[in-house]
């Protein structure tokens, strides 16, 4: 595959919010099957396209490039083709190649669970700070003229099962009553990974709903680990500024922000 149609696969993966690797040939030495400059793509399910040599090396930077996408972190790492050295895996080329396995992150992606007032006006604030969002509710007429990047439409439950989710996921649940949102927060925690996960609702509600899913099993580690009542305290009042106090709860973690004001830094 030519460089340029790696590059519209590479913007159409992108586009698609599709997990993959960039691996490049960054250097070479002695005898290689691809010189400097070779490319290939790497999906999340195994899949490739391009070569970066193919064979036991190429097996195993397909593995390298996939282990990449757990922390979002580049590599650069050599592979010996000889057998002089220890770390070489029975290939007698006799050279070795450097490989820059650089994974494509996709930014954040704020998934909310319910359509109503604070659902829509959480997903029109985190779409005005470039987030990628994503509206589920199981009613057609509230998502009409949702303000989201995707609108989907159909139980929360099924939805959650359907995705691997990831550090840069977030999900708030602001469903219409107790029992969504406990049926969403059950489907969350049985499908764990979301780098924040928070529930609207009182106090009461909250322990409401965390006290029957502790009697279906759930752990307090698990229980722990969601934000709820969701938001920061700012005294929020109106859909758009509870959906201020959401966003900003959510950047401060998934961000590692400690949510302090900025002019106590002065001090």
């Amino acid at each position: 595959m030519t460089t340029d149609g790696l590059l519209r696969e590479l913007l159409a993966a992108r586009a698609r919010r599709e997990p993959c690797v960039v691996a490049t040939v960054a250097a070479v030495r002695g005898s290689v099957p691809r010189e400097k400059g070779a490319k290939a793509l790497i999906f999340e399910d195994g899949r490739i396209l391009g070569t970066i040599g193919g064979g036991k090396m190429e097996a195993l930077v397909m593995a390298d490039a996939l282990s990449t996408l757990a922390d979002g972190q580049p590599v650069l790492k050599t592979y010996p083709l000889h057998e002089a050295s220890p770390d070489s895996f029975g290939a007698i080329c006799g050279g070795e190649a450097t490989i820059f396995l650089e994974p494509q992150a996709l930014g954040e992606w704020l998934h909310i669970f319910g359509g109503g007032h604070c659902g829509q006006a959480l997903a029109r604030l985190a779409m005005d700070c470039g987030w990628h969002v994503t509206l589920v509710d199981d009613r057609p007429d509230t998502l009409k003229g949702g303000a989201a990047n995707v609108l989907h439409e159909g139980p929360a439950a099924g939805y959650i099962a359907s995705r691997a989710w990831r550090k840069n996921d977030a999900a708030v649940l602001v469903a219409r009553n107790f029992h969504l949102d406990r049926a969403a927060l059950a489907a969350l925690l049985a499908h764990p990974g979301a780098g924040y996960l928070g529930m609207m609702g009182s106090k009461k509600k909250v322990r409401a709903v965390f006290e029957e899913l502790q009697a279906q099993g759930v752990t307090s580690e698990a229980l722990a680990a969601v934000h709820a009542p969701v938001g920061l305290d700012i005294h929020a009042d109106s859909p758009m500024e509870i959906a201020v106090s959401i966003l900003a709860e959510i950047m401060a973690v998934m961000r590692q922000g400690g949510g302090s004001r900025l002019r106590d830094s002065l001090h």
